[in-house]
Parts: C-alpha cells; structure tokens; sequence
C-alpha cells in the first residue's frame, strides 16, 4: 500500500474510529436506560428496531444525497444528526420520542459509513482493497470493544453524562475529514440485485445473510437487558460486551479462512449448531462470570462470522458480473433480518421471562442448521473459488469494497467451469465455457475489473 493511499485511508478511518467509540455502547446504554425507567421488554424491542429500521432506509436513499453534496459536507450532516439525536435522548426518557430519535439515528449513521465507505472504495483499487478492508475491521470492532469498556466509566459519572460524551464524539470525528485539502470523487447510484433475484441464484446465502441479521441485532439491543436484569452491574454489562465483540472480531476471520479449504454449507451448518450449542450452554450451565465471558466470547465469534461466510458461499455461486450488485443486496437482506429481530425476539422474553433470548438464539440457530442441512442435500456447494474477506462494510456503496481481484479472478475460473448464464440473467457475465477450461483461455480477458470499478462508482 502506498504512502499516499495510507494517508488518504487514514482520515475516515480515524473520523470512523471516533465516532464508533460512542456509537459502539450507545444501544447498551439505551437498552439499560429504558429498562431502568421500567419498560416492557417489547418496548425496549422497538426502540431499538427503529435505529435497523433507519439504517435499511439510509442504505437505499443515501447515496443520493452524497451525489448531490459531495463526502466532506455530506458526513458533517451525518455527524451532526447523530450528535443531536443523542442529546436529545439525554435531556429526556421517552419511548415514542427515542423510537423517532433511534430511526433518524439509524439513518445519519449509516450514512457515515457511505461516506467513509466510498471514500475508501474511490481511493483505492481492487488489488489494495483486502488490505483496506483489514484497517476498516479493526477500526470498526476496536472502536466498539472500547466503547463497550467505557460504559461504566461514564454512566457513573451521572444520567446525562454518557450521552454527551457520544455527541462530543460525533461531532469530533468531522474533524479528520473536514482538515484534509482534496475534493471528494462522486459515486453513481446503486442498484443491489433485488431479494427474488438473490433466491433464486443462492437461497442459502440470503438465509444466512437474513439469518446473521436477526442474530447480530438481537446480540446488541437485548443482551444487555438480559445482563442486566441478571443482576450485573453495568461496568461489568459493558465488559461482557465488549468481550462479545472481541469474540466477533478475532474469529472470525479464522472461521473464514476455515471456509476456504472446507464445504462453505458445512461450515455454516457448524456455525448455526454452536450459536445453538453456546446459548443452551448459558441457560444450563452454572455460569460464573469467566465461563459467561468465554461462552459469550464464542458465541461473538460464531454470530459474526455467520455473515462474512454466507457472502463468501454467495460469491463461489456468482457470475463476475454480479458480484458488486449481489454483495449490495445481502447487505440489505441482512438489514431486514436486524429490522426484525428486536420485535420477533421480544415476546419471547415476555412469555419465557429473560431466559427466552437465548432460548430464541437457540431456536434460530436450529432452523438455520436444519435449512443449511436440506439445501446442501439439495445442491453441494461449489468449490470456493476465491480467499475469504471479512464483510465489514455497512452500505450498500461500500459493499464494493468486498469485491477483490481474487474474488473476480475465482468467479471468472467458476464460470469457465459450469453455464451460470441462468443465474442472474440481466447481468452480463463472461461466455461461459461448460468443462474444464482449456489451454488457450487462460490468456483471453473476459472481464476489464478497472472498467468495472469505474461503472459502478
């Protein structure tokens, strides 16, 4: 990676850095708050739904608004939404007020990441991007491990105090964007492959997808309801949080990896019988504050890696053509999934008591082993055809980040080897050669990557 690249990268990832430290405890602490004040479980669920709800819709409308205002004014704007739907939670606790808050929440902030995310994807090209995406996770997860970390520190130091320092946070990370002398580059509209076109090219991806999202929302916004009415105080809540990230965070590229010289289905059915596994272990097992850390460190490392590998599957099964526009449209399958979760887990809760979140873990963890099972029955995976990449990005522009050389260079291999003309019909891929590819095609190009990095910006 050259100087210059790394120092263009560096400003929105630091602008990232310091804004996901507050946003990375802001929905424990609205989920302890709300239980505090004594609201149902299902009240704390829609809260919490509306900020997944605003980030579905931000991920569609967004990119809009950066054609037409460019990246440096477009994330001030972002930024200073967030900031003040934050302090607006901390002047006063209402529920039908923080579910408006939540959703314009959701809808600043997941335009942060376009911001950021297509910053990145405009100042780099397809042979940096796994080194790209690699600073990206780790800015992204060790923000949120410390964000989780100051939980505590912060609630301690009175009601209003965490929420002022989340704002204080937003607002600073204008700062690196803001202080760098170039203008933006502009990207074009974008246009996920629509969920029936997705089904219908790998069903098995979109239930993993929809599935992690379900997973990843209810680990975030009911967890610490469970921890707390646990009887946890809430440093130790933000620690056992934190410790979950951690989890997400450092296997889940070994799990991927393990993907790589594995059946990717196989390896997805694995991931569903631990989540499965791992939350029967915390309602049976005597858990003492280590066994609770290190179940939830795995449970982390199995809920977050789900996602990253039902791409990667997606990835093995699509044309070159349709990379870019099929890894936008799990984006928003996953989005769904999250949408969900809050509303679908909730009752649980309310009929099995706090127990019934990881009775709901457990159960959701089943149904994807079982329909993994049956598709695998159905249609072996294909062979991987290009190394795992962790899925980090947030919106539907950066999700071209994930689309690597290596993963169009596999998918072109795959498409010599068997006719996915069908797959994605309106999407035009290389001619596809049925057998084993042979001795002259592998110094013909069948796909331009600069071209298509730049048609799809």
């Amino acid at each position: 990676m050259s100087r210059q690249l790394l120092v263009m990268a560096l400003a929105p990832l630091l602008g990232l850095f310091i804004l996901g430290i507050g946003n990375g405890f802001l929905a424990t602490l609205i989920t302890l708050r709300l239980d505090a004040a004594g609201e149902s479980a299902m009240v704390i669920g829609w809260v919490s739904s509306a900020y997944f709800i605003g980030l579905a819709i931000g991920a569609l409308l967004n990119d809009r608004l950066l054609l037409r205002i460019g990246h440096i004014r477009a994330y001030a704007c972002f930024a200073s939404l967030v900031a003040v739907t934050v302090l607006l939670q901390g002047l006063w606790l209402d529920p039908l007020a923080w579910f408006v808050l939540r959703l314009i929440g959701g809808w600043a902030t997941v335009g942060v990441y376009l911001v950021i995310e297509s910053w990145l994807l405009t100042a780099s090209d397809t042979r940096v991007r796994g080194r790209l995406l690699a600073l990206y996770m780790i800015s992204l997860y060790a923000a949120g491990a410390i964000g989780q970390l100051l939980l505590g520190v912060t609630d301690a130091a009175g009601q209003a105090v965490p929420f002022m320092v989340i704002g204080l946070l937003a607002s600073l990370s204008v700062l690196p964007l803001s202080l760098i002398p170039r203008v933006s580059p502009l990207i074009e509209h974008a246009e996920p492959l629509p969920p029936l076109r997705l089904i219908m090219m790998t069903p098995t991806a979109v239930v993993g997808c929809f599935g992690s999202g379900l997973l990843v929302a209810a680990i975030y916004t009911l967890l610490p309801l469970y921890l707390q009415r646990s009887g946890l105080e809430v440093d130790r809540i933000g620690q056992m949080m934190a410790v979950v990230v951690l989890g997400g965070m450092l296997l889940q590229y070994p799990i991927g990896r393990w993907s790589d010289r594995h059946d990717r289905q196989l390896v997805l059915i694995l991931i569903g019988v631990a989540c499965a596994a791992i939350s029967l272990a915390v309602l049976w097992l005597p858990t003492g504050p280590w066994v609770l850390a290190a179940l939830l460190f795995l449970l982390g490392g199995g809920v977050f890696a789900l996602y990253p590998v039902a791409v990667s599957h997606a990835a093995d099964r699509a044309p070159a053509g349709a990379l870019v526009r099929m890894s936008q449209g799990l984006l928003l399958i996953s989005s769904i999934g999250s949408t969900l979760s809050p509303p679908l887990i909730t009752p649980a809760m309310s009929v099995l008591g706090d127990a019934g979140l990881f009775w709901a873990l457990a159960t959701l963890g089943a149904i994807l082993v079982m329909f993994f099972t049956w598709r695998r029955s159905q249609r072996p995976a294909p062979i991987p055809v290009a190394p795992f990449t962790t899925n980090p990005p947030q919106s539907v522009v950066g999700a071209e980040l994930n689309v690597t050389d290596e993963l169009v260079q596999g998918a072109i291999e795959h498409e010599h080897v068997e006719d996915l003309s069908e797959v994605v019909p309106d999407v035009e891929v290389a001619e596809p050669v049925v057998g084993p590819p042979r001795e002259e095609d592998t110094t013909i190009a069948y796909y331009d990557v600069d071209a298509e990095a730049g048609a799809t910006r």
